[in-house]
């Protein structure tokens, strides 16, 4: 039996069971082609309902053909999708899992490609993320949109879909533009109080049960508070909930949030799991139907109390179950421990509006051949991996998992390289999952680690002349030695590690994400003035920080929150023992009072691994931050790749 009982009980949505409470909400992938189901979506899909999801709901699917939403966005506007789709369901249902689209209409969040008419919204309001003003949408064109809701619904039916989702949440599209009085500021019969923008919602929901019937499965996401002024709180939440049961929706699927809040609907790193769980369960409270909850929930156990404490009915599991897609399987067979950790990093959504395609930090392949999936080679060699972070060990494993005799050594006493330190700061506590998941696969797998070995010109002529080489010993963070004179300086690795303590007046030269997370880490974690805070200051050339990188919001927020003041266009220009001295819009300025200069500014390739393995002949090959320096997935992937094509 499973120690998750509740959590693999079947549940009654409406007249369909499903097998357990483990529910995959939509996930954007880019895996269609102009709207088509592809092999791709379809591989992607089934390899989750292979590994033991209960139902999926798929991502964004559009009703009509003229907005789009995403460059590599399903549709299923017309009947030439309904073939692909067929392909899709059965895909799915052969493991016992059901399947819902998504349907939408993105409205004044359409993708505004060449060609695209003038979006339409609720009313003519789009400061908060179109980047036109939109128009807006006439009853007539609602009648339209109405019907094509329906017709889509009855192409799901025929293609063997269980049911559909109904996206009205995060002031998102068109029904979410409605429900929120954000967006919409009409006067007609679907503007003003939460009666009248809600009834676009229900006449959606009335026609797909017209066309569709009671078998089929009508579920509705909504948000159940935009944590927004101005926005839909809980009580607008609870009375959308009744009124959607009573329009025989069959389960609702409750976020949280907007997407123009950012940080909101989608929670970020160190975000607590279950983040939208107190509204499931005062909205659990008022109707009978199911109740799903869904953010940020990444292990088993929280699932099951959720459950099993009646906070909700059913768990949507997005990012875990796309991290590895045995989530399920796995937990409902006492394998926790091998399930690949969600670190909550944002990275599988941090290309999707640039068109890429899908991808996870701690997942290298969500291809068809995978880590999973990938086979043993032919002619086995044996493999010297030389440095024990996650490229090293990533790549370890690959090679191991080949058929290679795969030898790793690591010069430090423990295995993570960097992932150590990275796992310091606030809210980065889920890498040392990172560092306990792959370290346990390579012990199981029987890859040969040694720890406190140091490979030298005479250990690769020794022992490992016959050997090929996957080189993986990182980075140093730069120091910039004309600011050395301060009277004391070190850099944010060295505070991170614990080699060095600062002061209490710092100041970080570097806005990317390793001078903030240091900032973070260091500023005190109230902003009150109390004597003993320390002070932090931020000095970043470019004009933000942390510019490009996924979650960064709430990090931003917190160090703000925090009193710690962000610099940005500044270039530090001199440093003397006492002073710092800075350039911004033309102007000098100087810092006289800071007791501590932290250097957070990048890390720097050392060639010397390099230079060791030519001059010893081997036949090697750089990866990770001792190539390039990157993230995570940058290292991950590259260990992957590497080991995969030896």
């Amino acid at each position: 039996m499973s120690q998750y009982p509740h959590l693999f009980s079947p549940i009654q949505v409406g007249k369909t069971t499903v097998k357990n409470r483990i529910f995959m909400p939509p996930i954007s992938t880019n895996l269609a082609k102009k709207g088509y189901v592809t092999d791709e979506l379809i591989a992607h899909y089934a390899a989750r309902a292979k590994g033991g999801v209960g139902l999926i709901v798929t991502e964004v699917t559009t009703v009509e053909p003229t907005y789009i939403y995403l460059p590599g966005d399903m549709s299923i506007c017309d009947d030439s999708y309904i073939e692909g789709w067929k392909k899709l369901t059965e895909a799915v249902h052969q493991y016992g899992t059901k399947i819902l689209p998504q349907l939408f209409h993105p409205a004044y969040m359409a993708f505004p490609i060449p060609g695209t008419p003038q979006l339409i919204a609720p009313s003519n309001i789009g400061p908060y993320y179109a980047k036109e003003a939109p128009r807006a949408v006439t009853k007539e064109e609602l009648k339209i949109i109405i019907r094509q809701f329906g017709e889509a619904a009855d192409r799901v039916k025929r293609a063997g879909g269980d049911g559909v989702e109904i996206h009205a949440a995060h002031a998102h599209g068109l029904l979410g533009g409605f429900l929120s009085p954000l967006y919409n500021k009409r006067t007609d019969e679907y503007g003003g109080d939460i009666c009248h923008r809600l009834r676009l919602t229900l006449e959606v929901i009335a026609q797909i049960r017209k066309v569709c019937r009671e078998d089929f499965i009508i579920d509705v996401r909504i948000s159940g508070d935009e944590y927004t002024d101005g926005g839909l709180n809980l009580n607008d939440g609870i009375y959308i909930a009744k009124q959607l049961e009573k329009a025989g929706v069959d389960f609702i699927h409750i976020s949280g949030g907007t997407t123009i809040m950012r940080g909101s609907s989608i929670p970020a790193p160190g975000t607590p799991m279950g983040s939208h769980i107190k509204l499931a369960e005062e909205i659990k409270k008022y109707i009978s139907i199911p109740v799903a909850t869904v953010g940020r929930i990444t292990e088993p156990w929280i699932a099951q109390e959720l459950i099993e404490n009646g906070k909700a009915d059913i768990c949507m599991i997005g990012r875990a179950n796309l991290c590895d897609p045995e989530f399920a399987f796995k937990t409902q067979n006492g394998r926790e421990e091998e399930i690949r950790p969600c670190i909550g990093c944002l990275r599988c959504l941090n290309g999707i509006m640039f068109g890429k395609r899908i991808a996870c930090s701690i997942n290298p392949s969500l291809e068809l051949e995978n880590e999973d999936t990938i086979s043993e080679t032919e002619e086995k060699k044996k493999i010297l991996i030389i440095g024990g972070g996650p490229a090293g060990m990533e790549a370890a494993y690959i090679a191991k998992k080949r058929g290679h005799h795969v030898v790793l050594c690591e010069k430090e006493d423990t295995l993570g390289g960097l992932i150590k330190l990275a796992a310091v700061p606030v809210a980065k506590q889920d890498l040392t999952k990172v560092i306990q998941y792959m370290s346990k696969r390579l012990e199981k797998i029987g890859v040969e680690i040694r720890l406190n070995d140091t490979i030298t010109k005479e250990s690769l002529k020794q022992e490992f002349t016959d050997y090929e080489v996957i080189a993986s010993t990182g980075a140093t963070p730069i120091v910039i030695q004309a600011f050395t004179g301060f009277k004391q300086w070190m850099t944010a690795d060295d505070i991170l590690a614990g080699k060095a303590f600062p002061g209490r007046k710092i100041v970080i030269i570097g806005g990317g994400s390793v001078g903030c997370e240091t900032a973070d880490y260091l500023a005190p974690l109230i902003h009150d003035l109390f004597p003993r805070n320390r002070e932090i200051t931020i000095l970043e050339m470019e004009k933000g920080v942390m510019l490009n990188e996924s979650g960064r919001s709430l990090l931003v927020q917190r160090m703000l929150k925090k009193g710690v003041e962000i610099i940005c266009n500044a270039k530090v220009e001199k440093v003397d023992t006492e002073n710092i001295y800075y350039i911004k819009d033309g102007k000098e300025f100087c810092i006289s009072d800071a007791d501590t200069l932290v250097f957070a500014v990048g890390y720097r390739n050392d060639f010397a691994i390099e230079e060791m393995l030519k001059d010893c002949n081997m036949n090697y090959h750089i990866i990770g931050d001792a190539k390039k320096t990157g993230n995570i997935k940058d290292a991950i992937t590259q260990g992957y790749q590497t080991a995969k094509d030896i």
